[in-house]
């Protein structure tokens, strides 16, 4: 594929581009799905194919094929080139990149256990044991558990001398039980909703999220919701879980810092940001104790890996300090309007897709002391733990979050449990309101599987660094 990889690339650049790069990659996924003790669905496939881009006429062009015969590789370099060809025509300026360094590299994640060494018939006696301890709770009407796994091998060439190898091996999987009663729906799910808990780790990562010793506090949870109060419509303080605040950071400034957002390259789908590129280093974002960076060199973090899809390696950079904006995420293209070089947050969805900005690991810096110590520092408050819903605007600005589960904070202590909790504010105003953050023991880099952009849809893996946060005067239990 090497010898193939480079070939494409002197097709194109003896047809006229001016620049080239070629990725070749080959994905085996493996999804499994439990419910109520019977396998639900199952997928085992792999995919492989190749992608190239091209600049002529100061245009981009793009073309790819899962076909790697060596005829019909050389006739997508071939159309990548017409494609360009035909862009240049109704472009506004030529793209131009920011330079970037010739590197010729392997890199592959740390795994313990490759999850596709693991036989099929342990993860689902897991999933199924795990289902059938949560089916025997009361009320509970839906048992579900679920794994995923991804093992990729991506090779990367361009025209300026880079050739890079990466082996990258993702886990994740979790449950949730659904407790039903007087037409109400109740979930609880562990150790996150929505698929769980993600990292790029192996098998290891399953074992120790404990599976069966956790299904019965969940499904206890979820029918106790049932006949828990509402979460009353008030002002109050407001801790998060670390999980919660993962997806806060993910929506609220994960995707506005997106230079490609900022400069409305994703007006027409993802939309926009409230950020403009003149607030970099004055903008403030949020109180004197909120700290972000973007990380994509963290051991485990689901948006790690040693070099992005341009071929730049993967870095730390700082997002904000001390509550004032400090950077964006940018590629080569958007890099080069800020006089700069790219941060190494360009990635694609497999091999049939254009390279777009995405986010890596965003993270909010941890702060002191423990979750215990924050709730006793808490006179009055609600804590609410565990996505089940959001809602944000296109420029990333008026939000709204339902949790599926809360507790009141009384005199420092938590108490009863509240079902249907949720919480809304506006990006800035929310994020100033923060005045403490846990410590390093509580910090975490939560995975997010399913981070969507682009036009056509693309789906990139992305992790978030977070520890339970406090906020004040926050606006709960809308309805």
């Amino acid at each position: 594929m090497k010898d193939i990889a480079h070939e494409a690339l002197d097709i194109a650049m003896g047809s006229g581009a001016s620049f080239c790069e070629v990725r070749v990659l080959r994905r085996r996924y493996q999804g499994i799905n439990v419910k109520n003790e019977s396998v639900e669905s199952l997928i085992d496939h792999t995919e492989e194919g190749i992608g190239i881009r091209v600049i002529v006429n100061g245009a981009w062009g793009f073309a790819g094929t899962s076909d790697l015969q060596r005829d019909k590789i050389l006739e997508s370099a071939k159309r990548a080139i017409q494609v360009a060809k035909a862009s240049s025509l109704a472009k506004k300026e030529d793209v131009i990149l920011s330079p970037a360094p010739k590197i010729i590299a392997t890199w592959s994640n740390n795994v313990k256990i490759n999850p596709f060494d693991v036989s099929l018939d342990k993860k689902v006696s897991l999933l199924i044991e795990s289902a059938k301890i949560m089916g025997k709770i009361r009320d509970v009407k839906i048992a579900e558990g679920s794994m995923d796994f991804w093992e990729t091998e991506k090779l990367f060439v361009n025209s300026e001398g880079t050739e890079i190898l990466q082996h990258i091996i993702e886990s994740g999987g979790g449950i949730s039980a659904y407790a039903i009663g007087e037409g109400e729906l109740q979930r609880r799910s562990y150790p996150n909703s929505f698929g769980g808990q993600y990292e790029t780790r192996g098998y290891e990562l399953i074992e120790e999220m404990d599976l069966l010793n956790n299904a019965q506090r969940v499904a206890e949870e979820a029918s106790a919701l049932l006949d828990a109060p509402q979460c009353p419509s008030i002002t109050t303080t407001l801790i998060l879980d670390g999980s919660q605040v993962a997806l806060q950071v993910h929506e609220s400034i994960g995707h506005p810092i997106e230079l490609d957002r900022i400069l409305g390259m994703e007006a027409s789908y993802a939309g926009t940001s409230f950020i403009s590129i003149g607030d970099r280093g004055k903008l403030k974002y949020g109180s004197k104790i909120m700290n972000v960076s973007a990380d994509a060199t963290l051991p485990g973090g689901l948006g790690s890996f040693g070099y992005d899809d341009e071929g730049v390696p993967a870095q730390r950079i700082e997002v904000i300090r001390e509550g004032v904006l400090q950077n964006f995420l940018t590629n080569r293209e958007t890099a080069y309007i800020l006089g700069e070089t790219s941060n190494g947050t360009c990635r694609a969805d497999g091999w049939g897709n254009i390279p777009l900005i995405r986010m890596t690991n965003i993270n909010l810096e941890s702060g002191e002391g423990t979750l215990e110590d924050l709730i006793r520092d808490t006179e009055d408050g609600i804590f609410m733990s565990t996505n089940k819903s959001w809602s944000i605007d296109d420029r990333r600005l008026n939000f709204q979050f339902g949790l599926e589960i809360a507790w009141e904070i009384k005199n420092g202590k938590l108490m009863g449990i509240l079902k249907n909790p949720n919480y809304t504010g506006i990006t800035p105003e929310f994020w100033s309101s923060l005045d403490a953050v846990c410590g390093p023991g509580e910090w975490k880099i939560w995975g997010v599987p399913n981070c969507g952009k682009g036009q056509p849809g693309q789906i990139a893996h992305v992790g978030h660094g977070t520890a339970p946060a406090r906020f004040r005067n926050v606006r709960v239990g809308v309805r």
